[in-house]
């Protein structure tokens, strides 16, 4: 099961068009024993480091049961961080002080997802 971001990963992230523009990570994660309590941790640890590259979070919520989802696809909880551009995010996730405490986030979970997502202009419905 995938939880951190591997070279490749960050190869094929850093491949996309940048434009400047903000990033938001929807980040969708499933918690190992006591993962909970490990990634509030994380989370603390986290903050700095976010708020040096300008990012910010927007959403953190801990998961319901599924309302519709095959077994197995419900998450522990869902978070949306927004960095103000694909290069602040490789920023502090390749700072060795971030580094030193990303461990936290990843003792803590059993599966994730990271999938950055950029605005959709949906034209209102006449």
């Amino acid at each position: 099961m995938a939880i951190d971001p591997s070279g490749h990963d960050l190869q094929r992230f850093l491949a996309q068009p940048d434009d400047g523009a903000p990033v938001v990570m929807l980040n969708l994660l499933r918690f190992g024993d006591d993962g909970r309590a490990r990634y509030e941790a994380y989370m603390r640890a986290t903050a700095p480091h976010l708020a040096r590259v300008g990012g910010s979070l927007l959403y953190a919520g801990v998961g319901d049961a599924a309302l519709i989802a095959e077994a197995g696809q419900a998450w522990d909880a869902v978070l949306l961080v927004r960095y103000p551009s694909r290069a602040a995010f490789l920023a502090m996730v390749t700072d060795p002080a971030y580094q030193a405490v990303a461990r936290l986030r990843h003792d803590a979970l059993v599966e994730a997802v990271l999938q950055p997502t950029h605005p959709w202009q949906v034209s209102p419905t006449p």
